[in-house]
C-alpha cells in the first residue's frame, strides 16, 4: 500500500505545468469511437482513468499506440461489439461516456453502471432522457445499461438540471443521428466546448457550445485528426491554492486564465494575490492573514465544486468564519472529519460547512476519501506543522498527473511510501 507523506510547512516556489485536462480527456478518449478513421490525441494526462480508459479499448479490439506517455495514436475500426468489461468500467465514474458513443456508432451499447468516487446518488437518469428523445429504449440488465435504437433521429432534449456527463453523453448520441438536435439547459464547462471542438475537428457539425442551447446536425463520417486537449482547470486551481495555503510564490504555467476566474476571484477576496498572464497565473502571499470568505458551488461558470474541498482547506487558516455551500453532491463534505484531525474548526450540517479559522493545522494520518478531497489533504499537508501521512492515494492518482514530483520541484518536502498492507504481512508471517 503506498501513502503520501509530506512534513509541511515548507514554502512552495518556483514555476509548475498543468497537464491536459482530466474531464475532457476523459470524453475525448471515449469520443475516438465515432471516429471512421485514427486519430491521435495530445496533451493526455498520465493518470490511472486514462489508464482503466486504455485497457477498456484493447478489451474491445481497439489499436492503441502510446506514441509518448501523453500522445496517444487511437484507431478504434476494429471494435465489433457494443459492450464495456464489466470490471473496468465498475472503477470509472466515465464510462458512461460509452453509453453514448457506442450507441452513437452501433446504435446499441452495453455499459455496467459507472463508478468512481463516492459522492452519493449521482443518476445517469438525464442520459437516458437525451437517449430516448433520439429514439433510443433503456433497460438496466445484471448492473448493466442496455440502450438500443433501430435508428437515431436528431430531437429536442430538455435537461431537467445542469448536466455535464448528460450533456456529453446527448452530443455524443447525435452527432451522427440524422437531422439536428438541440439540446437545451446543456452545460457549459471547459470541458464540454473542447469535447465538441474536437468533434468538429473531425467533420461534426456542433454549434453554441459554452451556452445553454447546443445544436449537432448530424454527419454521416467522422474523419481522422490531430487534437490538444486542453489544460486541467482544476489541477491548475489545485496548485493555486497549495501556494496560497504554503505561503508561496508560483507561476502556474500552461494554463488558460479564463478558466480560473472563478477560483482568482476568491483568492484576491482572501487577500492573496494573483497575476495574471498570456498561458499562466502566478500565486503570491504576503505576510498579511488570509481573510475569511464564503463560497457557494455553482456550474460553470460559477465556482466549481471539483475545487471546494482544496478551497475549504486554504479557508481553515482564515481569520473569523467562513461559510461553504455545496449542494451539487451529496458526500461532498466527508473530508472535513479527515481535517478535524489536523486541528481544522469544521463543522457540516448538510449542504453547509462552517469553517472557524485556526493559526495553524497539525500533520496527522488521514486518507483520501475521493479524488478532490485526497488534493485537500494534500495542501492541508502542505501548510501544517509536522508529518502528515495519507492513505487511500489511488484516489489522487485518479486525477492528478505527477503530483509527488511536481510539488518536490516547488520545495515541498513530500515522498510516496510504500507499506505493506495487513493482509500481506499475514500472508509474510
Amino acid at each position: 500500500m503506498e501513502k503520501i507523506v509530506i512534513n509541511g510547512g515548507r514554502r512552495l516556489t518556483g514555476e509548475v505545468a498543468i497537464s491536459g485536462a482530466k474531464n475532457a480527456a476523459v470524453a475525448i478518449v471515449a469520443a475516438t469511437i465515432l471516429c471512421d478513421e485514427p486519430c491521435i490525441v495530445e496533451n493526455v494526462p498520465e493518470i490511472s482513468d486514462i489508464a482503466i480508459c486504455l485497457r477498456i479499448f484493447k478489451a474491445m479490439g481497439a489499436d492503441i499506440q502510446v506514441i509518448n506517455k501523453n500522445t496517444i495514436r487511437f484507431d478504434t475500426r476494429n471494435i465489433r461489439k457494443p459492450s464495456v468489461p464489466y470490471e473496468l468500467a465498475r472503477t470509472m465514474r466515465a464510462s458512461s461516456y460509452f453509453l453514448g458513443t457506442l450507441l452513437g456508432r452501433f446504435h446499441e451499447a452495453f455499459v455496467p453502471l459507472p463508478g468512481g468516487c463516492d459522492l452519493g446518488d449521482r443518476p445517469i437518469d438525464q442520459h437516458l432522457k437525451a437517449f430516448s428523445a433520439l429514439g433510443a429504449k433503456d433497460d438496466i440488465v445484471n448492473g448493466c445499461v442496455h440502450v438500443k435504437a433501430d435508428e437515431l433521429i436528431g430531437s429536442q432534449i430538455y435537461f431537467d438540471f445542469n448536466t455535464v456527463g448528460g450533456t456529453m453523453n446527448a452530443i455524443f448520441a447525435a452527432v451522427k443521428a440524422q437531422g439536428l438536435t438541440i439540446i437545451e439547459n446543456a452545460a457549459k464547462e471547459p470541458h464540454i466546448v473542447d469535447l465538441a471542438n474536437f468533434l468538429n475537428a473531425m467533420g461534426a457539425d456542433i454549434r453554441g457550445a459554452g451556452t445553454d442551447v447546443i445544436k449537432v446536425r448530424g454527419v454521416e463520417y467522422l474523419k481522422g485528426t490531430t487534437y490538444a486537449v486542453i489544460p486541467d482547470q482544476i489541477e491548475a486551481g489545485t496548485y493555486m491554492v497549495a501556494a496560497a495555503a504554503s505561503r508561496g510564490d508560483v507561476l502556474i504555467k500552461n494554463v488558460i486564465p479564463k478558466h480560473l476566474e472563478s477560483i482568482t476571484a476568491k483568492l484576491r477576496a482572501m487577500g492573496i494575490s494573483v497575476q495574471e498572464f498570456d498561458d499562466s497565473v502566478r500565486v503570491s502571499v504576503g505576510d498579511g492573514p488570509f481573510i475569511r470568505t464564503n463560497i457557494k458551488t455553482m456550474p460553470h461558470p460559477g465556482f466549481p465544486t471539483d475545487m471546494q474541498p482544496q478551497f475549504s482547506t486554504l479557508l481553515t487558516l482564515a481569520e473569523g468564519t467562513s461559510t461553504v455551500i455545496d449542494d451539487i453532491f451529496d458526500n461532498r463534505f466527508r473530508y472535513a472529519s479527515e481535517l478535524r484531525r489536523m486541528s481544522a474548526d469544521i463543522q457540516v450540517k448538510g449542504t453547509v460547512a462552517t469553517i472557524q479559522g485556526v493559526k495553524r493545522l497539525t500533520g496527522a494520518p488521514v486518507k483520501a476519501t475521493d479524488l478532490r478531497a485526497g488534493a485537500a489533504m494534500v495542501i492541508a499537508g502542505l501548510a501544517a506543522e509536522g508529518t502528515t501521512e495519507i492513505s487511500d492515494i489511488y484516489h489522487i492518482e485518479r486525477g492528478y498527473e505527477g503530483i509527488v514530483d511536481k510539488l518536490s520541484a516547488l520545495g515541498a518536502d513530500i515522498k510516496l511510501v510504500y507499506t505493506p498492507s495487513n493482509d500481506e504481512l499475514a500472508v509474510s508471517v
